[in-house]
């Protein structure tokens, strides 16, 4: 069986480099992308991480759709609790009437960011994530068509082609994307623990909608490609110091790879967090991804790849573009 493969760009800000030159990679890797025949390219809201440059995340989705041609661009997500409905009506109601028929709108309800930045954001935290559910129907009305007497539209938004997903770690995203009949995307490429769970959830409780008529899942996976296991685990390197320098409390710009070595502690935090992966060469590889698409039997595969080197990072997508040809499950 083949499913479509889609990329998520977490617009990595290199060591010893700068956001002009991230956003320069992001675009070249969403051109290549379209060319190997990824069907998504999406951008994930975070706040205050200096090795992250998709704070502005519609900002961001405009400069990739206006650099490419077909791809489908958008966010994987907007973290809806830190904005009014209705302004994230009006930016992607643009985007969508700048670039018709390519725009995706995943929301879900993490800050992306930590509680002092969060306040920064929203000011009042108090009515900020028990009111997701209903931020996403108001969310979902404004594009709607326009009702006859109704006093606040989204111009531009209202009845534009703007699919809603709804993204989620937990079981809490599968229930409300089932509930509301949505596409649901899981962030298992950070967070596996209750990946099998909440899409056994999401498919036993679907509720048919006008936007879906049955369940459509989307799961998220890692992929350091190169041409041997060894090269492909020095590049997964730069991901893993990532990770535990933010769990240290420590955030920064994505380092370029080394020999690390890690306490017993940091190994199994990371065999669990990044448990959804492929490292090494494309034979390796391709046997992690079959065994990972057959457990979760997903619509669509969407990959990240925290990788320094771009060239490498460049040749790692095309790999995989290549082994979804070959990817039986």
């Amino acid at each position: 069986m083949t499913i479509p493969f889609s990329i998520l760009d977490l617009c990595p800000v290199l060591e010893g480099s700068d956001a002009t030159v991230t956003f320069r990679n992001t675009l070249d890797l969403a051109r290549h992308a379209e060319a190997w025949g990824y069907r998504r390219y999406w951008l994930a809201e975070h706040h205050n991480m200096i090795g992250v440059a998709s704070a502005a995340t519609a900002v961001v989705i405009a400069h990739v759709a206006g650099g490419t041609k077909s791809i489908r661009v958008g966010a994987g997500g907007v973290m809806l609790p830190n904005h009014a409905p209705l302004v994230i009506a009006e930016q992607f109601g643009t985007l969508a009437s700048l670039f018709p028929g390519r725009i995706d709108l995943g929301v879900g309800r993490a800050p992306g960011t930590d509680e002092v930045t969060s306040r920064a954001l929203r000011r009042d935290l108090a009515s900020s994530v028990d009111h997701f559910p209903r931020d996403v129907q108001e969310l979902e009305q404004y594009f709607a068509a326009e009702k006859p007497g109704q006093r606040v539209r989204a111009v531009p938004g209202a009845g534009l082609d703007v699919p809603i997903w709804i993204l989620g770690s937990s079981l809490y995203g599968a229930q409300l994307a089932a509930s509301l009949g949505l596409p649901f995307a899981f962030a298992s490429h950070f967070a596996p623990a209750q990946l099998d769970r909440a899409l056994d959830v999401y498919r036993e409780r679907f509720r048919p909608s006008e936007a879906l008529a049955k369940p459509y899942a989307m799961v998220a996976w890692n992929a350091f490609i190169a041409a041997s296991d060894a090269e492909g685990e020095r590049l997964f390197s730069s991901a893993q110091r990532q990770f535990v320098n933010l769990r240290r409390g420590m955030p920064g710009k994505l380092q370029p790879p080394e020999d690390a070595r890690w306490s017993g502690e940091e190994r199994a935090l990371l065999d669990h967090v990044l448990a959804c992966r492929g490292v090494g060469s494309p034979e390796t590889v391709l046997r992690s991804l079959e065994d990972f698409l057959a457990r979760t039997q997903p619509d669509e595969l969407i990959v990240a790849g925290q990788i320094h080197d771009h060239a490498a990072r460049l040749e790692s997508f095309r790999l995989l573009a290549e082994l979804r040809t070959k990817v039986s499950y």
